[in-house]
Protein backbone atom coordinates (compact mmCIF):
# COMPACT_ATOMS: atom_id res chain seq x y z
CA UNK A 1 0.00 0.00 0.00
CA UNK A 2 2.62 2.85 1.04
CA UNK A 3 4.42 1.96 -2.48
CA UNK A 4 1.83 2.93 -4.33
CA UNK A 5 1.04 5.52 -2.75
CA UNK A 6 4.59 6.35 -3.43
CA UNK A 7 4.33 5.82 -7.25
CA UNK A 8 1.19 7.19 -7.27
CA UNK A 9 2.87 10.71 -5.29
CA UNK A 10 5.73 10.62 -7.81
CA UNK A 11 4.02 10.35 -11.28
CA UNK A 12 1.24 13.58 -10.16
CA UNK A 13 4.47 15.43 -9.00
CA UNK A 14 5.79 14.50 -12.40
CA UNK A 15 2.97 15.32 -14.12
CA UNK A 16 2.25 18.69 -12.98
CA UNK A 17 5.95 19.62 -14.01
CA UNK A 18 5.29 18.80 -17.68
CA UNK A 19 2.71 20.45 -18.20
CA UNK A 20 1.71 24.17 -17.69
CA UNK A 21 -2.03 25.86 -16.53
CA UNK A 22 -3.19 28.48 -19.06
CA UNK A 23 -2.68 31.16 -16.41
CA UNK A 24 1.53 29.83 -16.40
CA UNK A 25 1.58 30.58 -20.23
CA UNK A 26 2.65 34.59 -21.35
CA UNK A 27 -0.18 36.44 -22.59
CA UNK A 28 1.28 37.43 -26.01
CA UNK A 29 1.56 33.44 -26.63
CA UNK A 30 -1.92 32.52 -25.88
CA UNK A 31 -3.11 35.29 -28.25
CA UNK A 32 -0.29 34.66 -31.34
CA UNK A 33 -1.74 31.13 -30.21
CA UNK A 34 -5.46 32.08 -30.96
CA UNK A 35 -4.25 33.82 -34.21
CA UNK A 36 -2.50 31.34 -35.75
CA UNK A 37 -5.41 28.58 -35.21
CA UNK A 38 -8.76 30.41 -34.77
CA UNK A 39 -11.01 27.70 -32.99
CA UNK A 40 -8.45 25.83 -31.27
CA UNK A 41 -9.56 26.37 -27.45
CA UNK A 42 -8.18 23.82 -25.74
CA UNK A 43 -4.15 23.07 -26.48
CA UNK A 44 -2.35 21.63 -24.10
CA UNK A 45 0.97 23.62 -22.99
CA UNK A 46 4.75 22.91 -22.09
CA UNK A 47 7.31 24.69 -21.64
CA UNK A 48 10.59 23.35 -23.39
CA UNK A 49 14.12 22.95 -22.90
CA UNK A 50 14.88 26.27 -24.80
CA UNK A 51 12.65 28.13 -22.61
CA UNK A 52 9.51 28.03 -25.76
CA UNK A 53 6.17 26.89 -25.20
CA UNK A 54 4.84 23.98 -26.83
CA UNK A 55 0.98 23.47 -27.47
CA UNK A 56 -0.07 20.26 -28.37
CA UNK A 57 -3.60 20.37 -30.30
CA UNK A 58 -5.73 18.37 -32.39
CA UNK A 59 -7.24 19.74 -35.65
CA UNK A 60 -9.13 17.97 -38.42
CA UNK A 61 -8.38 14.59 -36.71
CA UNK A 62 -4.52 15.33 -36.59
CA UNK A 63 -2.65 16.08 -33.89
CA UNK A 64 0.08 18.90 -33.76
CA UNK A 65 2.10 20.61 -31.68
CA UNK A 66 3.15 24.08 -32.12
CA UNK A 67 5.88 25.85 -30.49
CA UNK A 68 6.19 29.80 -29.77
CA UNK A 69 8.83 32.08 -28.45
CA UNK A 70 7.96 33.73 -24.67
CA UNK A 71 7.47 36.97 -26.49
CA UNK A 72 4.91 35.17 -28.55
CA UNK A 73 6.30 34.92 -32.34
CA UNK A 74 5.23 31.51 -33.80
CA UNK A 75 8.38 29.57 -34.02
CA UNK A 76 7.06 26.11 -36.02
CA UNK A 77 4.29 23.65 -36.48
CA UNK A 78 4.95 19.55 -36.78
CA UNK A 79 3.09 16.76 -36.80
CA UNK A 80 4.03 13.08 -37.18
CA UNK A 81 3.32 11.55 -40.35
CA UNK A 82 4.26 8.17 -41.99
CA UNK A 83 7.03 7.33 -44.69
CA UNK A 84 3.92 6.74 -47.32
CA UNK A 85 2.43 10.17 -46.24
CA UNK A 86 6.20 11.93 -47.91
CA UNK A 87 5.84 13.21 -51.06
CA UNK A 88 7.23 11.00 -53.78
CA UNK A 89 10.45 13.04 -54.62
CA UNK A 90 11.44 12.17 -50.76
CA UNK A 91 10.42 8.84 -50.54
CA UNK A 92 12.67 8.32 -53.40
CA UNK A 93 15.76 9.69 -51.68
CA UNK A 94 15.06 7.94 -48.77
CA UNK A 95 15.40 4.82 -50.74
CA UNK A 96 17.98 5.66 -53.12
CA UNK A 97 20.52 7.58 -50.07
CA UNK A 98 19.21 6.33 -46.40
CA UNK A 99 18.39 2.90 -47.50
CA UNK A 100 20.40 1.28 -45.08
CA UNK A 101 19.17 3.63 -42.01
CA UNK A 102 16.14 2.49 -39.52
CA UNK A 103 13.18 5.37 -39.56
CA UNK A 104 12.28 6.03 -36.46
CA UNK A 105 10.30 8.60 -36.60
CA UNK A 106 9.01 11.46 -39.50
CA UNK A 107 7.63 14.42 -39.23
CA UNK A 108 6.47 17.28 -41.35
CA UNK A 109 7.37 20.61 -40.20
CA UNK A 110 5.90 24.29 -40.82
CA UNK A 111 8.74 26.59 -40.04
CA UNK A 112 8.74 30.25 -39.60
CA UNK A 113 11.87 30.71 -41.71
CA UNK A 114 12.33 27.42 -43.72
CA UNK A 115 8.54 26.55 -44.88
CA UNK A 116 7.39 23.42 -44.83
CA UNK A 117 10.05 20.30 -44.80
CA UNK A 118 10.17 17.27 -43.56
CA UNK A 119 12.57 15.86 -40.96
CA UNK A 120 13.06 12.10 -40.77
CA UNK A 121 14.89 10.56 -37.67
CA UNK A 122 17.25 7.26 -38.06
CA UNK A 123 18.43 5.62 -35.89
CA UNK A 124 22.27 5.38 -36.78
CA UNK A 125 25.28 3.07 -34.32
CA UNK A 126 22.87 3.56 -31.72
CA UNK A 127 22.47 7.25 -32.14
CA UNK A 128 19.44 9.59 -33.39
CA UNK A 129 20.10 11.27 -37.13
CA UNK A 130 17.49 14.01 -37.68
CA UNK A 131 17.67 14.89 -41.68
CA UNK A 132 15.32 17.29 -43.30
CA UNK A 133 14.12 17.72 -46.87
CA UNK A 134 12.20 19.78 -48.99
CA UNK A 135 9.21 18.80 -50.90
CA UNK A 136 11.24 18.03 -53.80
CA UNK A 137 13.10 15.66 -51.51
CA UNK A 138 16.62 17.99 -51.50
CA UNK A 139 18.38 17.71 -47.95
CA UNK A 140 18.23 21.21 -46.43
CA UNK A 141 20.11 20.61 -43.06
Amino acid sequence: MKRTVLILAFLLAFNSSSCQSNDDIPEAVKISFKEKYPGENDPDWHKDQNGNFESNFKKDGKHYRADFSPSGDWIETERSIKEKDLPKAVKNRLKEDYENLKISEIEEVQHHSKGLFYDVEFKKDGKKVDVEFNKDGNRIN
